[in-house]
């Protein structure tokens, strides 16, 4: 079965920081764009990072902007999302996504272009 699987999420304290990881299951995905989409209770499911195919295209939503960081790493087979300043409205269950396409460019925030999800990681960020 082919499925991404998320790890990092949990508590912490506003002005703290987590480290969400991503796998694939089932397939090598060098050859795959790879997203973080975000889903807080009441709103729509939003992208706030993204890294295309070789790593040299990232892209943040503004909310998120100077604080996260998308990592790839080959070797580990693995997509990091690191979270610092962590604030009360990064509340939310995160979602790591797969594209069968190298780079989505423009589009990469559709969430109809991901074809691989994963089952979410809860954060919560509250003192």
């Amino acid at each position: 079965q082919l499925q991404l699987v998320e790890s990092g999420g949990g508590l912490v304290q506003p002005g703290g920081s987590l480290r969400l990881s991503c796998r694939p299951s089932g397939f090598y995905w060098d050859y795959h764009a790879v997203a973080w989409f975000r889903q807080v209770p009441g709103k729509e499911r939003e992208a706030i990072s993204y890294i295309n195919s070789n790593g040299g295209t990232t892209n943040y939503a503004d909310s998120v902007k100077g604080r996260f960081m998308i990592f790839r790493d080959y070797a580990e087979m693995r997509v990091d999302l690191q979270m610092n300043n962590l604030k009360p409205e990064d509340t939310g269950v995160y979602y790591c996504a797969a594209s069968r396409s190298r780079h989505l460019g423009d589009n990469w925030h559709r969430q109809y272009d991901y074809d691989y999800w994963g089952q979410g990681t809860q954060v919560t960020v509250s003192s």
